[in-house]
């Protein structure tokens, strides 16, 4: 497969951003239900196309990433958090994630943070094996912070400075 482009989302995106994530839902990255009709808007007040890089090859988007604040402290503003990361399933173990988790570290850079984190389940074992070749360590467990399909599972912080 060759190397998606990267580009910042638009408005436009927001249709086929929405049927990605409810696509790709698994309780191995998701800590809520799975959403039912009539689906919430994927833009909203809190995320807009700005905050999200999308991965597109062959002019159809496979893939995209979420970038945020942790918090609305200023004391806090220095820190950047990846606050959601998918890929399509056909696309998977051909360098999309890494592609997208690269360009949200320069993004984050870009901005002026001096960190980045992010939260990953414990028992995501590909998405943390990611995160780990790109730099990010285990800075915190939460232990049994969800239970999801019958099982406590713990929810992890990774973090890695700029």
């Amino acid at each position: 497969m060759p190397e998606p482009s990267i580009r910042t989302a638009r408005p436009d995106d927001e249709e086929v951003l929405g049927r990605l994530d409810r696509a790709i839902w698994s309780y191995l990255h998701a800590v809520r239900p799975q959403e039912q009709p009539p689906y919430d808007p994927f833009f909203n007040e809190r995320f807009g196309p700005r905050d999200h890089l999308v991965a597109e090859l062959d002019g159809r988007v496979i893939g995209y990433v979420r970038l945020g604040f942790p918090t609305p402290l200023v004391s806090n503003a220095h820190v950047r958090q990846i606050q959601g990361l998918a890929v399509a399933e056909e696309a998977r173990g051909h360098g999309v994630g890494r592609a997208l988790l690269r360009a949200v570290v320069t993004e984050a850079r870009r901005q002026g943070a001096l960190r980045i984190t992010l939260r990953v389940l414990s028992h995501n074992t590909p998405a943390r094996k990611l995160y780990e070749s790109e730099g990010f360590v285990i800075e915190g467990i939460q232990p049994g912070e969800f239970y999801l399909d019958g099982e406590y599972v713990d929810d992890v912080l990774m973090g890695r400075g700029l």
